[in-house]
């Protein structure tokens, strides 16, 4: 079993922190909570 990582917060810091830590540890479970009913998004 991988570890896991909780991120609290959706917007760009959050989203920025969840893709960090995928691409240092692909098999990172990472679980982000967003409060609001939409999460950040860029393209």
């Amino acid at each position: 079993m991988g570890k896991n990582l909780v991120i609290v917060g959706g917007g760009a810091g959050g989203a920025s922190a969840a893709a960090e830590a995928k691409r240092n540890n692909p098999s990172l479970n990472v679980t982000l909570l967003q409060k609001g009913k939409y999460v950040s998004y860029a393209s």
